[in-house]
């Protein structure tokens, strides 16, 4: 991860139509408009692939029930059961549970990604009979997001003995004005293995996991119209998890034909647009910004997993930065890390919000006094790449087998990261 303005509650205008009276038509012109984001879904590709795996009738049968609901409780309630299902769901269907759907393949992200922008898009739009506040709404959009991420849905076995725990996190697909058929493997991964376990040389391990939004402003906090006042995301989803976990690592796409483990991250925003067509070039924000420090390191034992045969793609120790080095004012690329006293321009990951994930979680880990004792960094996959000559089929067999090859070297290169790992916990 390096570097049309259409209601998208049409999925349910044509049901709604029918039932709305002249009161409520009024009040829907002056609702709010959808996110950039969210106008994408007006495309022939997200509605090709939404009903290719089923998801289409995600977004109109929430909009009745929301339409349907006569308090701003119940309104939360059906928010947080929906936005659950809707995480399962793609959960299920990705590792093969339940009917497909449709003949687009089981370990596609995309479904996922454009039904849960349906949803918000209902919510933003939703002009219901009673009085609901800027507040509630962003409340219930926050819920939203969250609930079908998998945020809130992180849950490690009590008492399981000799029970590895480890925490991964993936990215909906980006740049999307440049190919809006795109797929993130890391998000394919995090769907994939959310609540399996895998097999090690130190015994079974549960992998939980989690996906991210591509937007600055959720990353920093404060209010946003993408999101809301759920800013700083990644800390709160991993806060209550790091001290408890034996091994962490945030996943996004970077480079083509390789994996890389990135070693260094800095705190520098690069400006990169996101998803919402917003660009940000700053020090990346945190919490008590006057104890930040330029650079975080990975804790990942990545000797090991780049010895290791994990898959047909090369696994590479990424120690490339690109820093303004102490007393100068020029950008420098520093192949071997930074030096002392430099300040941040690019970690090994680049300077959008990948290495921002992965800087942010390794400062968390930090901050909780866990750097000596949990294994933790960011992994960057292979850039997922269609089947030669295609520039307009949503899918392929060689899209296919690039995603599945892909997480398939994502869940050994975890075997082979706890494997490397010797910690215990009580």
């Amino acid at each position: 991860m390096h570097s049309i303005r259409v209601r998208v509650g049409f999925l349910g205008l044509a049901l709604l139509a029918g039932l709305s009276s002249p009161t409520a038509r009024a009040a829907a012109e002056t609702a709010p408009a959808p996110t950039v984001e969210e106008q994408r879904l007006a495309g022939a590709v997200p509605r090709e692939i939404l009903a290719r795996s089923g998801f289409d009738a995600v977004a109109p049968r929430f909009a009745r029930l929301l339409q349907a609901s006569h308090s701003y409780a119940q309104a939360r309630r059906l928010v947080d059961r929906e936005g659950g299902a809707l995480w399962r769901r793609a959960v299920d269907r990705v590792q093969g549970r339940g009917p497909a759907g449709g003949d687009l393949s089981r370990d596609d992200d995309r479904p996922l990604y454009w039904a849960r922008l349906g949803m918000t898009s209902e919510v933003r739009t939703w002009e219901p009979a009673f009085t609901v506040t800027e507040r509630q709404r962003t409340a219930l959009l926050d819920a939203l997001e969250r609930t079908s991420r998998g945020q809130s849905d992180i849950r490690y076995p009590a008492h399981a003995k000799g029970l590895k725990r480890v925490l991964v996190t993936g990215f909906d697909p980006f740049t999307l004005d440049r190919d809006i058929r795109i797929s993130n493997p890391s998000g394919a991964t995090a769907l994939a293995l959310d609540g399996t376990v895998i097999r090690t040389a130190d015994g079974p391990a549960r992998v939980e996991t989690a996906v991210f939004p591509v937007r600055w402003q959720d990353f920093a906090g404060g209010t946003s119209q993408a999101f809301g006042t759920g800013g700083g995301t990644v800390e709160r989803t991993l806060r209550p998890y790091l001290p408890h976990v034996d091994l962490f690592t945030t996943v996004s796409q970077g480079r083509v034909g390789r994996f890389d483990v990135e070693r260094t991250n800095g705190a520098w925003r690069g400006g990169f647009p996101d998803n919402d067509n917003i660009g940000r070039t700053e020090t990346v924000p945190v919490a008590d910004p006057a104890s930040q420090p330029q650079w975080t390191t990975t804790t990942l034992p990545y000797p090991a997993i780049v010895a290791a045969d994990t898959g047909r793609f090369p696994v590479y120790d990424n120690t490339s930065v690109t820093e303004i080095p102490a007393g100068g004012t020029a950008s420098v690329v520093r192949p071997d890390g930074p030096t002392a006293g430099s300040t941040a321009r690019a970690g090994g990951g680049g300077n959008y919000l990948s290495n921002e994930i992965a800087y942010r979680a390794t400062l968390l880990r930090d901050r909780l006094g866990l750097h000596d004792s949990l294994p933790g960094g960011h992994v960057h996959t292979p850039v997922l790449q269609f089947g030669a000559g295609n520039t307009t089929e949503v899918t392929d067999a060689e899209f296919v087998r690039n995603r599945l090859d892909i997480v398939a070297q994502v869940r050994a290169i975890l075997t082979v990261a706890v494997s490397a790992t010797e910690r215990t916990r009580d």
